[in-house]
């Protein structure tokens, strides 16, 4: 049996032959994804981004790095936040290690759609508010340096 591999296939990884007979790359399976459903917990190989309510506040924990891999599981537990009809928000970035565009821009998403809730960002360190203040996104978003602040400011 001959088999031909393209560049594509020798850069992207070995091919496997199925029961069937095919030829597929192994590249090509969706980035796993596991949801804890009771205490609502979606995480990524990016990180992950909880959310918890009390009373009328809803705290969203992101930790990792928020990009475009985290940003769309924020934006999820985000809209289920808001079916709750919280008054306030809050988003804790404190255990972010990294803050790319895409998550930024669901930031300012969220801040702009969550009417009537308020949104309070929590972040405290450089790589977290760098990016914001290099964006002047801290001139829209309201941002506190602890989570207790920013309950604290119902």
């Amino acid at each position: 049996m001959i088999r031909i591999v393209t560049i594509r296939q020798r850069l992207c990884g070995a091919l496997s032959i199925g029961r069937t007979g095919r030829q597929y790359d192994e590249v090509a399976e969706p980035e796993p994804v596991s949801v804890d459903t009771t205490s609502s917990t979606v995480a990524s190989s990016a990180g992950t981004v909880s959310l918890g309510h009390d009373g009328a506040v809803a705290v969203l924990r992101v930790s990792g790095a928020l990009d475009l891999a985290l940003a769309p599981k924020l934006t999820q537990l985000m809209d289920r936040a808001l079916r709750r009809e919280p008054a306030l928000v809050v988003v804790d970035l404190t255990e972010v290690d990294f803050l790319a565009s895409a998550g930024m821009a669901m930031l300012l998403r969220a801040h702009r759609g969550c009417a009537p809730a308020r949104l309070h960002i929590v972040a405290d360190s450089p790589i977290t508010m760098r990016p914001l203040e290099m964006t002047r996104l801290t001139d829209e978003l309201v941002v506190y340096s602890t989570l207790a602040a920013a309950l604290a400011r119902r």
